[in-house]
């Protein structure tokens, strides 16, 4: 994996209503049953490439795999799937995958009779693929040899990453300094000794001091950007920190292997 999560701060924040906290809040009040839906949505929009990684894992064809990943969100969508959804457990990306597992599992003796949800189409996979095209690689290794539940969580990192240095792209475009993130994003997530300031000194035409400066603000709003993506994934703020460093030592472990 060519980039990396990095550790998040332990100065306390504000746990705002996240996406799933609110799914979980919600299946015992009606309240904000179309709330929690939407958010529901979003996630599965935002997090289909580890499910469809997953399958593909486990034996299936491209194809075949695209059918599967479309009948599963139909499924959790439609099929009252927020009741079943277990506040103790408390993290989506955990909950989704022992879901995934019963659904496969389902799928296999039932042979789906009809594809992506018979008539109901969650979304064009095309679409899919134009929207959130995949900036990270994967190693070969991984993705011939891991077993499908490292692969799941291994893509799942690639996904929280994408997310936060997605964000940090559009903001800092926003701000006029475009140019400086594509030149300093390599440093995001590099140690200090592999950093050469006097080469990005050169190449942007500032001084090292102002490198200097914008690694340092760069890397503050990366790391507080990873933590909002994990935090849309769990319900207790207390296990932001612990999700953190399962993803690092899931990305650490491709980069060993593919170094």
């Amino acid at each position: 994996m060519n980039s990396s999560v990095a550790e998040g701060g332990t100065t306390p924040r504000n746990f705002a209503t996240t996406r799933w906290s609110l799914i979980v809040t919600s299946t015992d009040a009606e309240t904000d049953k179309q709330k929690a839906r939407q958010a529901l949505s979003e996630l599965c929009r935002l997090y289909w490439r580890p499910i469809f990684s997953f399958v593909c894992r486990r034996g299936h064809s491209a194809e075949d795999a695209q059918d599967l990943t479309q009948d599963f969100f139909v499924m959790m969508l439609e099929a009252n799937w927020l009741k079943n959804a277990d506040p103790n457990r408390g993290r989506f990306r955990s909950l989704l995958l022992k879901s995934l597992q019963n659904f496969l599992n389902d799928a296999a003796e039932k042979k789906h009779a009809h594809k992506r949800g018979g008539d109901l189409q969650f979304v064009s996979w095309d679409d899919w693929m134009a929207e959130a095209p995949s900036q990270l690689t994967v190693s070969a290794q991984a993705l011939e040899s891991w077993p499908a539940e490292q692969l799941f969580d291994l893509r799942w990192a690639a996904t929280v990453v994408e997310h936060a240095l997605r964000r940090l792209r559009e903001e800092c475009e926003g701000q006029g300094r475009l140019r400086a993130f594509e030149a300093l994003r390599p440093c995001l997530g590099a140690e200090r000794q592999d950093v050469s300031y006097p080469t990005l000194s050169h190449t942007l035409g500032v001084p090292e001091a102002t490198v200097k400066r914008l690694v340092h603000r760069f890397r503050q709003r990366y790391r507080s950007l990873l933590r909002d993506e994990v935090a849309e994934t769990v319900a207790d703020p207390a296990e932001v920190d612990e999700e953190i460093r399962h993803l690092c030592g899931v990305l650490a472990t491709d980069s060993t292997t593919s170094s």
